[in-house]
């Protein structure tokens, strides 16, 4: 019988031993909580036996622990360890010390985390008996300074070796109000300090950081709150999961009849059998402030902002309680691991009570009075895209908007009639500022000069796109600016902003007086602008621009990613909006009369050999005459059953695709939509809007796209949160994900006849989230390892290697291309990806099972596997590049795309490193690339994304001198995922979407944002051509049949959007120019010149 070998790692093995070269003592005392420590050591008598106070998160490696037991904790007399998490949180501590305490004979009591819960296996590891394990457990649940003492007398019982009996340690409430310098007082006392209309601000924090005589960041933040004339109230708490705690809070915001609640509280408060979550019941909004146990350094040097766990704590789990997240109060200071207090940050304090002073402003300003900016996305590089937003028809929904507001009654007036006069407005830039008024940044000089350079800057005065409508100002925001106008001696690698833009948030601010910002559609500049992560500092540009004013942001609910960023560097609330209705695509005219042609060979077949013989035959060369044969992959040398069966396959591939039927206009349905969940998503869309300008609390809301089984984002309407990047992937997301990653290695296998050996994989931070983490599980899959799940939790704690027979195959070498938002959304996963990858590299296996392994073996090292861009940057490379056309040869963003991939990442909190040329060596052994499309209401023509990543990856093998096949693996039906060649999947979208008389129709219902949308289909279209060589030519002739090739859609595109189909006719004379496309009428390149000539209004 031979055992297949399993072997785990869990991520703690990324981290590098340490010793910490502690002296021994008599008591030693290990925590992961610096509260805990701080507290014993604040009660420690100088008299008492010695003491040592080590911080559980030092001793997290094996060889760690093996030291520190070995140096400090077999000399003493008592050990004390406490730990968050349980048993399972520091196995291997906690075998090996109660090993080494047995032996011994050492008192040693192993404690959970949790006070209220019982941890059997911790107790029968401990030495000491389970009454003593409870009286000092009692010391830890009720806490204080008299407790600790107490505490510290049970210690010194033990350490010398008596047996009296001590006191109960003494009741503290669970919760309470509390004044600083005071400590537990009453609340009537509390509100005595200030005027009796002052708004009432609930503080809520943990009860801990009071007992342990940490509370300097509530301290501070109260004395903010105060002298900006707010009544703050304090309030502690042991968490926002137990019972009495949750009640007292509830009625204490009801008693104090609270402006707003400022959470400093971790993870989510959980809700009820309806539900509602406690700040739902509440009703009134509530702010996420962070005391970090990130250190201060650490925050100040690092772009990411906050460690791993801290973004999962306190910000990504909040998010599910609806928070809005204010910024961060404090961080970590001390000498060492084991002293480390809660050491207020002054100015971010400042800033987090500015933000709520606007918030609150925004709430108690009367309709008529308040002045709202509605702020549409613009791409200066995309022509003909102004107000574009993935689907959502931008411009009309503004209009909706501006009636909603009108009959709620804000000071509204002069409303456009239709969204091609809104836009002309916005395009005669009549608002103004004042250079004199302007304050400019030096970081902004020395990139760009003196703002007498800027474009915007015309006669001393900043002219911006903007028209007010009333107390309703709609903007576009000036662009961030091009890297090639900056400075040539400024090589920051992120741009800051031009000075249009900075004094385009002064004018908002100083000029307009505004109360909030509603951003209309995904994406905007702000949230992308150069910063840290999270928990922003005054140097960040998102903060510098918006200047904390409120943002209301509606936001397609199917991208996650997008809208976490928008909440966590602009503090946004994000109204999750419905996507496009989809509908079947369909077939033409053309491909039905094949698909009748089809069936009928189908009826033939069997009874009528001759007919079915000529009807093979027709349907072939009718296939050839219209193209579609080579389009369906049928060859020269196919039979007639072979080429029967692809074509057959490819009709019903088309009719499986589903396609945008016109875009969501917020806050409506369609006319005849009468799903009531997208009816009532349209009141709540509403409603929300209003609501949230009002500074109501909004609902929180789940986000993933309808189309793929998630109903339950609907009503839409709720401020958007994601999932737990901690329990990614789920178990069904792995199921799923293996599925997906046998359908590749299928397509390889079926057109090469072997294995591959290396692959490159795109990987995305929004996909991520949608699916649960299937593409992160594709990945685990094809180098034969699954992820372990704490089953208590649902946290992926580690990985198991399986063995190569268990897999029937080779492993796959994979290469992870990360996106700017995976790497800095999920540092977790990062680690977890490098842990499974430096797990397989450390197994013996036959030759040719294990690539990576006889790699690191040649090597010396694991080599890098997982790339991206350098930290606070985004994209690909070449977006900028290709947008211009200012490129020759595509080998020319090939070299782009491999120098913006410069950076490795991994360690235990997927750190970053500088690595220039080492991700080109991968990409020149690679077989192939994977890109993952999950999203039903989204494919490859859609955005920007797809072409700049896959496109600059086949630029990067042609620049190379290599060849790998390019694989779209479509997994919008997660049950039968479909791997496509590049050319197969982007002649899937044109034939079946873009070219469809139904998808074009839809699209002109929609004005000058449908005409948009067309723009992009041939934008993205002629960029694939461009920089893949892998796209038919005849599809290029039909989608110019379809648009500029048809007198009613060109003169709807004139008329809607004439700089759009200027641009258009652009991107096809550039297919023209680059030898991409050959039209069948010599006329085409006459016609396309007189449309780029055209007037643009």
């Amino acid at each position: 019988m031979h055992i297949l070998a399993t072997t785990s790692s869990s991520l703690d093995d990324l981290i590098e031993p340490v010793d910490l070269n502690q002296s021994p003592a008599d008591v030693v005392v290990l925590s992961f909580s610096g509260s805990d420590l701080n507290g014993i050591a604040a009660a420690w008598d100088p008299n008492l036996p010695s003491l040592r106070l080590t911080n559980l998160s030092d001793l997290r490696h094996p060889m760690s622990v093996d030291l520190w037991i070995e140096k400090t904790a077999a000399h003493a007399r008592v050990i004390l360890v406490r730990i968050l998490g349980g048993y399972d949180r520091w196995a291997y501590g906690v075998e090996e010390l109660s090993r080494m305490a047995k032996r011994k004979k050492i008192a040693l009591a192993l404690l959970p985390g949790e006070c209220s819960i019982r941890d059997d296996r911790l107790t029968a590891a401990s030495t000491i008996s389970e009454d003593r394990i409870a009286g000092i457990l009692s010391c830890f649940r009720e806490g204080g300074p008299a407790n600790m003492r107490l505490l510290a007398r049970l210690l010194t019982t033990l350490a010398e070796g008596k047996t009296e009996t001590l006191p109960q340690a003494a009741p503290v409430p669970k919760a309470g109000y509390y004044a600083p310098g005071t400590g537990i007082v009453e609340a009537n006392d509390l509100l005595a300090r200030f005027a009796p209309d002052a708004p009432r601000l609930p503080i809520l924090f943990y009860r801990s950081m009071l007992l342990a005589n940490d509370a300097a960041p509530i301290d501070a933040l109260f004395e903010a709150l105060k002298k900006r004339g707010f009544a703050p109230v304090p309030i502690f708490v042991g968490g926002l999961k137990e019972p009495e705690a949750l009640a007292f809070v509830e009625q204490a915001v009801s008693d104090l009849k609270s402006a707003a609640i400022l959470s400093t509280t971790a993870f989510a408060s959980g809700t009820n059998e309806n539900g509602e979550t406690i700040f739902d019941r509440t009703g009134v909004p509530v702010f996420q402030v962070v005391v970090a146990t990130t250190r201060r350094d650490g925050w100040a040097e690092n772009r990411r902002g906050l460690n791993p766990a801290d973004l999962a704590m306190h910000v990504v789990l909040p998010e599910l309680d609806g928070r809005i997240l204010a910024g961060a109060i404090s961080f970590k200071a001390g000498e060492s691991s084991a002293n480390l207090v809660n050491q207020p940050e002054p100015d971010r304090i400042e800033q987090v009570v500015e933000r709520i002073a606007a918030f609150l402003r925004l709430k108690t300003t009367p309709r008529p009075e308040r002045k709202i900016v509605i702020l549409m996305p613009d791409y200066p590089s995309a022509p003909g895209r102004t107000g574009y937003a993935v689907g959502l028809d931008v411009p009309q929904s503004v209009l909706g908007m501006l009636h909603e507001l009108s009959v709620a009654g804000y000071d509204v007036s002069d409303i456009p009639e239709t969204p091609r006069d809104l836009l002309d407005r916005l395009s005669a830039k009549s608002a103004g500022y004042a250079r004199s008024a302007y304050d400019p940044l030096t970081v902004a000089e020395a990139a760009w000069g003196g703002a007498e350079a800027d474009e915007d800057l015309r006669d001393g005065t900043f002219r911006f796109r903007a028209a007010s409508f009333g107390n309703i100002t709609v903007a576009l925001a000036p662009d961030r600016g091009r890297n090639a106008d900056r400075r040539a001696d400024y090589h920051s690698p992120d741009l800051p902003p031009r000075h249009a833009l900075v004094a385009f948030g002064q004018w908002m601010r100083e000029t307009l007086g505004a109360h909030a910002i509603v951003h209309v559609g995904a994406h905007g500049t702000l949230e992308w602008l150069p910063g840290k992560t999270v928990a922003l500092s005054k140097d960040c540009f998102p903060e510098i621009v918006t200047g904390g004013l409120p943002v209301v942001y509606p936001f397609i609910v199917s991208n996650p990613g997008e809208a976490a960023v928008a909440k966590r560097r602009i503090a946004a609330v994000t109204i999750g909006h419905l996507p496009p209705v989809l509908a079947g695509a369909g077939i033409s005219d053309e491909q039905k009369k094949l698909e009748l042609l089809v069936d009928e060979y189908a009826q033939a077949d069997g009874l009528d050999r001759r007919r079915r013989d000529r009807l093979a035959k027709l349907i072939v060369e009718t296939a050839r005459d219209t193209g579609l044969a080579g389009e369906a992959g049928v060859s020269n040398s196919d039979d007639p059953d072979a080429a029967l069966t692809r074509i057959d396959a490819f009709l019903c591939d088309l009719k499986d695709f589903s396609i945008k039927d016109g875009q969501h206009v917020f806050g409506q349905v369609a006319p005849g939509d009468d799903d009531t969940l997208r009816v009532q998503s349209a009141e709540t869309e509403r409603q929300a809007l209003l609501d949230a300008l009002d500074g109501k609390h909004i609902r929180p809301g789940p986000s993933g796209a309808p189309a793929r089984g998630r109903r339950d984002v609907m009503p839409t309407g709720r401020n958007l949160f994601a999932s737990d990047p901690r329990t990614l992937p789920t178990p069904t997301a792995f199921e799923l994900g293996k599925r997906a990653a046998d359908e590749i290695l299928r397509r390889y296998l079926q057109d090469h006849g072997d294995w591959p050996k290396s692959l490159v994989f795109d990987l995305w931070g929004s996909a991520s989230l949608r699916s649960g983490g299937e593409e992160v599980a594709q990945v685990l899959a094809l180098m034969g390892a699954r992820p372990v799940q704490d089953m208590a939790t649902g946290r992926v704690t580690g990985i198991e290697v399986l063995p190569p027979a268990a897999l029937g195959r080779p492993r796959i070498d994979v290469t992870l291309r990360i996106s700017g938002l995976f790497r800095d959304m999920f540092p977790a996963l990062i680690a977890l990806l490098d842990a499974a990858m430096r797990a397989i590299a450390s197994r013996e296996e036959a030759p040719g099972d294990n690539p990576l392994a006889e790699e690191t073996q040649t090597l010396g090292h694991v080599p890098s596997r997982i790339f991206g861009s350098a930290p606070g940057t985004y994209g690909s490379g070449i977006e900028e590049k290709l947008a211009g056309g200012t490129w020759a040869e595509r080998e020319e963003l090939g070299r782009l795309y491999l120098d913006a991939t410069s950076h490795s990442f991994g360690g235990a909190e997927g750190d970053a490193s500088h690595v220039p040329g080492q991700f080109a060596n991968r990409i020149g052994t690679a077989d192939l690339l994977v890109h993952t499309g999950d999203d039903p209401g989204r494919d490859l023509l859609d955005g920007s994304a797809d072409v700049a990543f896959i496109g600059g990856f086949a630029a990067a093998v042609a620049a190379l001198g290599g060849k790998a096949d390019v694989i779209a693996l479509d997994t919008t039906d997660p049950q039968k995922p479909r791997a496509r060649s590049i050319s197969e999947a982007v002649t899937r979208v044109v034939r079946a979407r873009a070219v469809n008389p139904r998808f074009i129709a839809g699209q002109m219902r929609h004005g000058p944002r449908g005409a948009a949308e067309l723009v992009e289909t041939v934008d993205r279209l002629i960029g694939f051509a461009e920089t893949t060589h892998a796209i038919p030519q005849s599809l290029i002739e039909a989608t110019y049949d379809a648009y500029l090739g048809d007198e009613t859609v060109r003169d709807f595109l004139l008329d809607q959007n004439p700089e759009g189909a200027r641009f258009m006719a652009e991107r096809f004379r550039s297919a023209l120019r680059r030898g991409l496309w050959h039209p069948r009428r010599n006329a085409v390149d006459a016609e396309l010149e007189m449309l780029t000539r055209e007037k643009v209004a």
